[in-house]
């Protein structure tokens, strides 16, 4: 009987953990991030996920965040599906700006964020926030640093 073969869908198994640990070395060192920001801010979130990969900058971290609105005004699957990439992450990063208080969305991931034992830290612009800062910073006992200052929080 020897030398059947029980044919290629067997090993498929050991192609999707041989995927997975090679995804985790190319990770390794680099912190799983969810980003929650006002979607008037999406400009300046970009300049941040850009510097991820910038070389010559001490920020780095794996994006988990949304990079579009879901195509959904359905606020259960939105929330799911949030949930889902909230869950990847060992940190949410809130990035503050003078939208963020109206935005009932950041409120959201950030309370999501907290209840699944994720740590969260809020990020701005330049050296001080002028701005109205979201009662909830201040309530949830969340750090705020500066943008400059967030490699060092990650790490």
């Amino acid at each position: 009987m020897g030398g059947s073969s029980s044919g290629g869908w067997s090993r498929l198994g050991d192609v999707k953990s041989l995927e997975q640990k090679a995804k985790a070395a190319l990770n390794e060192g680099k912190r799983n991030v969810f980003i929650s920001f006002a979607t008037e801010d999406m400009d300046e979130v970009n300049l941040l996920r850009a510097q991820t990969k910038n070389e010559n900058n001490d920020l780095e971290f794996n994006d988990h965040s949304v990079k579009e609105a879901y195509d959904s005004d359905q606020a259960d699957y939105i929330k799911r599906k949030i949930t889902e990439r909230i869950n990847r992450c060992s940190v949410t990063v809130v990035y503050i700006s003078g939208d963020t208080a109206q935005s009932k969305w950041v409120k959201w991931e950030v309370e999501k964020s907290l209840e699944l034992g994720k740590r969260v830290i809020a990020t701005h612009a330049g050296d001080s926030f002028d701005g109205a800062k979201p009662s909830w910073i201040s309530e949830r006992g969340i750090k705020m640093v500066p943008w400059s200052g967030l490699a060092n929080e990650l790490k």
